[in-house]
């Protein structure tokens, strides 16, 4: 007897074999089948569809559940628009916390300021507290002096401000926090990726640099899922700094590793390591993403995170190692880098299955593309940054290279694996925001940022289902509607097929499934 047989409705079960069905039957957490293989199966529940549009639910390849949910507990300075309303808002902060804690804002952006704060402006406001106004990107902070004094001497800061390896320096200084502020932090965030209809993410770094809020920070996973409280399926990036010498027997031919011999793959479906992360540059926003011309109305190009013999060492030891790597990449520099180093690591030793990664990805030249196609890692994009940032992005690459932005057609036409992803909380998190950029490829401002990029629709779905699955290992238990995967699915309120595009991003999420269990919604369906 089935559990739960779903009817009358439009699924796209992104299956080649079966792309279309009106029913779905579900047991023990399980798709059973579609149409004709469930019709004469008893059911314990049966819900009318009323012709809704079902998907599998969405796969976010690249996500900070971390922190998203601690910088949705931190002070923020979103939409100030100058610098005596940010010091303000951090000043009230300072007032309401001991003179020895931390003042953690998030959520800072200097390019509405006009200039970046200063290490005297956090003094005067923090109350010579220890103050970490973290850059919304990522990449960077300006921090008061107190926290300057815990840094290691020599750490490059211009007036407060430290980017990369600055901000690592910053954020060890400020660990480690709580695994039961973690726990909490990863709930609350996972929770909202259902309302979105996502049931299963990539968390893109924990344990050490930029990335890092515990150096035990899978602990706070595992005791959320032991609690109940993990709401999504999470594979979990590795950074590379934890990446070391290990005395590995000869034979095995690995020199460098993580304890115990871990790598991708250990654990199940609901939770397990993922790739190791390896960043090579920084962001655009900051303007650190390392390009190979200056951006427009700069002198400089960003910059490598390391050396590029350094980065390329740590990528082949990675991969020596038997890890799949996620290559943080934005520039088109730094996309160099990462293909030379990934083709360096398959000529020592060849893995056709590794599924290697680049993040990001966010300029790629058309020289590039062939050697992407050849190498055979695939690219993870987050579309919503231009809906969010185009703008400003499109401005700083000028006429000539705006085009090459967060590419979609192209990755497609040269056979690139492509996955999404939104890399919260950087910017709004909202697959069908994110489909609807890659199929109109419009700013928030309308304004269209490379046309021949867009894709179709079903294309763009599949980057957020059955391609985001392969990108993370789970294509044979999630991102189709096929029996015998889980039965993660999403009830939609419209269908992304038949709407204008500049509607996508409206449609609403009517119910969440994960196993064939309402998680989100399922009052709507008579479930709740």
């Amino acid at each position: 007897m089935l559990d739960l047989r779903l009817t009358n409705g439009t699924f796209h079960t992104m299956n080649r074999s079966r792309p279309r069905a009106r029913s779905l039957g579900i047991w023990r957490g399980r798709i059973v089948g579609v149409d004709e293989a469930i019709t004469d199966l008893p059911a314990a529940h049966e819900v009318d569809l009323a012709g809704a549009t079902v998907l599998p639910a969405f796969i976010d390849a690249h996500v900070h559940l971390a922190w998203t949910g601690l910088a949705a507990r931190a002070t923020s300075v979103a939409g100030q628009r100058d610098a005596a309303s940010v010091l303000a808002v951090i000043r009230r902060a300072a007032a309401h916390v001991p003179p020895d804690a931390w003042v953690d804002v998030a959520d800072y952006d200097q390019r509405p300021l006009g200039r970046d704060l200063t290490t005297a402006e956090l003094d005067e406001a923090g109350g010579g507290r220890k103050v970490l106004v973290a850059h919304r990107s990522g990449h960077a902070c300006v921090v008061s002096s107190a926290v300057l004094a815990l840094l290691p001497p020599g750490t490059e800061h211009h007036d407060g401000l430290l980017a990369e390896s600055g901000m690592a320096a910053a954020r060890a200084a400020r660990m480690p926090y709580s695994l039961a502020e973690l726990t909490d932090a990863i709930e609350s965030a996972g929770r909202a990726c259902l309302t979105e209809g996502i049931t299963a993410a990539a968390e893109a770094g924990i344990g050490g640099g930029l990335i890092a809020h515990s150096a035990i920070e899978l602990a706070a996973y595992q005791r959320a899922r032991d609690a109940g409280r993990l709401p999504l399926r999470m594979r979990l990036m590795v950074a590379a700094d934890l990446l070391r010498e290990v005395a590995a027997h000869p034979d095995d031919g690995l020199r460098h590793g993580i304890d115990l011999g871990l790598r991708t793959g250990l654990g199940d479906d609901r939770l397990a390591i993922g790739a190791l992360k390896v960043f090579t540059d920084g962001g655009m926003m900051p303007r650190t993403a390392a390009l190979t011309k200056p951006y427009v109305g700069l002198d400089h190009g960003g910059a490598l995170f390391a050396d590029p013999a350094e980065l390329t060492a740590t990528i082949v030891a990675g991969h020596l190692a038997d890890w799949q790597l996620a290559i943080h990449a934005i520039g088109d520099r730094a996309v160099d880098v990462a293909l030379s180093a990934l083709a360096e690591a398959q000529r020592l030793r060849p893995r056709p299955g590794a599924r290697h990664r680049i993040e990001h990805a966010g300029l790629v030249r058309p020289d590039q593309l062939p050697r992407l196609a050849r190498g055979g890692a695939t690219v993870v994009v987050q579309p919503a940054f231009l809906w969010s940032f185009g703008d400003d992005y499109a401005q700083l690459m000028g006429a000539d290279r705006a085009d090459w932005l967060y590419r979609g057609r192209a990755f497609r036409t040269h056979g690139i694996p492509l996955a999404g992803s939104s890399d919260r909380p950087v910017t709004v998190g909202a697959p069908l925001r994110a489909i609807q950029f890659m199929v109109e490829r419009r700013s928030h401002s309308g304004r269209v940022i490379g046309p021949d990029e867009g894709l179709s629709v079903d294309e763009a779905l599949r980057a957020y289902t059955i391609d985001a699955a392969r990108a993370c290992h789970w294509e044979h238990a999630l991102g189709s509607l096929t029996p015998g995967n889980h039965a993660d699915l999403v009830v939609l309120s419209d269908d992304p097929h038949r709407v204008a595009p500049s509607r996508i991003g409206a449609i609403e999420v009517v119910t969440t499934f994960s196993a064939g269990v309402p998680v989100y919604g399922g009052a709507g369906l008579g479930l709740g």
